[in-house]
């Protein structure tokens, strides 16, 4: 079972100015739903909840004014603008169920110097127990070269976890810095074109004296 006990209460009330009273009393709106039951609504603990979806699919022990159930975080919706959460899904998880989560990819060691880790995948598709939802996928990329590939069917999976993703799937690959093209240093230019403007100020001032000689001699 979940470590992460929760007190949660049936909502009543429904609709856009319910569910914001209730964030403004510090509640998070929720529906939980799943193996043939009625969609169930409820409120959650606004400090708590934000706590726990912090981690990706987080399982909770929750006690509803007496009933128990187990459920999974199934999706977050936050406000676009403040990132508050406006409300989950739950889904209710049986023991010994599996389910389908999208896990993050976790990138280990240093390639081989001079190289660059380009991860073109963030999370994998698997099938893992219900009570036993790995947190990520490591994946290590440790002294490797320029040039190399690892494929979502490399990768370990975890004890009663299956991959879902295609297995052709490119996860990373290691490649070197895009090279940065030379550029004039700054002010090179402007210096050539202030020598320029100064040679041209020095020339007028030699033609100015020369004419005023000659008129004096004249």
């Amino acid at each position: 079972m979940s470590d992460n006990k929760m007190a949660a209460s049936y909502r009543k009330d429904f609709g856009k100015g319910a569910a914001r009273k209730l964030r403004a009393a510090g509640h998070i709106p929720a529906v939980i739903y799943g193996h043939g039951e009625d969609p169930t609504h409820v409120s959650l603990p606004g400090h708590e909840t934000t706590l726990l979806v912090r981690k990706a699919n987080a399982l909770i022990d929750l006690s509803i004014e007496g009933d128990d159930k187990l459920v999974l975080v199934k999706d977050v919706q936050r406000d676009p603008v403040r990132q508050v959460i406006e409300h989950l899904d739950l889904v209710i998880i049986r023991k010994g169920e599996k389910v389908t989560v999208d896990v993050a990819i976790h990138v280990e060691g240093e390639p081989f110097s001079g190289t660059m880790v380009q991860l073109e995948t963030q999370t994998i598709s698997l099938e893992a127990d219900a009570i036993n939802i790995p947190e990520s996928i490591s994946v290590s990329v440790d002294g490797l070269e320029e040039g190399t590939q690892i494929l979502a069917g490399a990768l370990q999976m975890p004890e009663g976890s299956t991959l879902l993703t295609d297995p052709e799937a490119l996860i990373l690959a290691i490649t070197l810095p895009a090279k940065v093209e030379d550029e004039p240093v700054a002010g090179e230019e402007g210096a050539e074109g202030e020598a320029g403007e100064a040679g041209g100020a020095d020339s007028g001032g030699t033609a100015d004296a020369s004419a005023e000689a000659s008129d004096s001699e004249d």
